[in-house]
């Protein structure tokens, strides 16, 4: 499987086993409708083993921990169980570490899927698959998304309490008697000590991704923006604008924006561009081509309604091709920026610092996480090509 990727289960019970390298500490969370447990008791791990419908079962160091889900005997109301997954050592991250769940059908051990979440870094947890109902069918989905605040930031996402211990132990309210000496002045009070810092809280959900909370935001190669403030999807109308202007005065510079889609298994549905206004059922539009990058403002606009997007549609990959085939050295000021499809308000921003003697570039890539937002990822990879054809393939493997 890919991550956002799913498939049917064809057995009601089924395992979730999660093997790496390391010793791993595997959970599962039973969630309902509105994403999120219902108790602490709907946390199942080594230390409560068991809930409705759910089991942890340790591998003992020998095999790998899993995750047992039984759909006929879930309560009414949970309709997901996500399994998770870090490192039993204390601090350490995923990085150099390939983790793989392995679904199996609980009563026969037969594989029904695995997945290995890939391009895993500073993550000391994952989310590494969910099983879900849909319309009435359960079904398995790969996830793969990490989490740099360890198993608490899981915990505290789905609700449920994480009480971290302190970092000293508790001082004794009434000090021991000092031994009585006899003063040679009269005693002086001692400034009371300050108290010690409180232990912080666990973080918040989400916390350490750049989210729009703060406004406008300005990507640097690679980082990653989730398209929501306040704790939810921002908009539904977002246009990607999309600008440059020829490195020598008096020039023309042909250059040509486009948008591909792709569906969960990096798989290519469409692509708009000027010679293809506009893609699944008027989702995705093109303002039309722009043969000279003159004039202020953005040179060429896609406008992306992600709430009309079909469900298979996934991944996003916003490109830029020389047709004349003049390289991007000879461009200045290329950039892309998100705006807010209804207000024209300028969401996020990357400009293009860097130049390759090459005719194609990616510039940004929408993906949609398994909770429903968009996260928007500046990109700047120059590729050989003059069309946005040939930018399918390079595109695929960098979602």
């Amino acid at each position: 499987m890919t991550p956002g990727s799913n498939i049917p289960l064809s057995a009601a019970r089924v395992t979730v086993d999660v093997a790496a390298p390391v010793r791993l500490d595997v959970s599962g969370l039973l969630l309902t409708a509105d994403g999120k447990v219902r108790s602490d008791d709907d946390f199942i791990f080594y230390n409560q083993p068991s809930g409705p419908g759910v089991t942890y079962r340790s591998g003992g160091g020998s095999a790998p921990d899993a995750i047992v889900v039984d759909t006929t005997a879930l309560p009414p109301g949970i309709e997901k169980i996500v399994v998770t997954a870090s490192p039993d050592a204390a601090g350490q991250t995923f990085q150099g570490i390939e983790p793989t769940a392995t679904i199996r059908n609980a009563d026969d051990g037969s594989v029904l899927a695995t997945f290995t979440p890939p391009q895993l870094g500073s993550e000391t947890a994952l989310v590494i698959v969910e099983v879900y109902q849909r319309n009435g069918q359960w079904k398995a989905r790969a996830v793969g998304q990490g989490y740099a605040n360890g198993l608490a930031g899981i915990a505290t996402d789905f609700g449920v309490t994480v009480e971290e211990p302190a970092a000293a132990p508790p001082q004794p309210v009434t000090p021991p008697p000092a031994p009585v000496q006899p003063p040679a002045a009269p005693p002086v009070a001692a400034p009371a000590a300050p108290p010690a810092p409180a232990t912080p809280p666990p973080p918040a959900p989400g916390a350490g991704k750049i989210n729009l909370d703060k406004g406008r935001v300005s990507l640097q190669k690679n980082q990653t923006v989730s398209l929501i403030k306040g704790g939810r999807p921002l908009l539904s109308q977002v246009r990607m604008g999309l600008g440059w202007e020829p490195a020598y005065r008096g020039k023309d510079i042909d250059l040509d924006a486009s948008v591909i889609a792709y569906g969960p298994q990096r798989n290519h549905i469409d692509s708009c561009y000027f010679g293809k206004l506009q893609i699944v059922g008027g989702a995705i539009r093109h303002s039309g081509d722009n043969l000279t990058g003159e004039g202020g403002g953005d040179d060429e606009t896609i406008m992306v309604d992600l709430g009309r997007l079909p469900q298979e549609v996934t991944g996003l990959v916003f490109t830029v091709n020389s047709f004349s085939g003049q390289k991007f050295t000879e461009v200045a000021k290329a950039y892309c920026r998100l705006l807010d499809g209804t207000t024209g308000e300028e969401l996020v921003r990357f400009d293009l610092t860097s130049a390759e003697p090459q005719t194609g570039v990616l510039m940004a890539k929408l993906i949609r996480q398994f909770s429903g937002e968009w996260e928007m990822t500046a990109m700047g990879d120059f590729v050989k090509s003059r069309t946005v054809r040939g930018m399918v393939k390079p595109a695929a493997q960098a979602l």
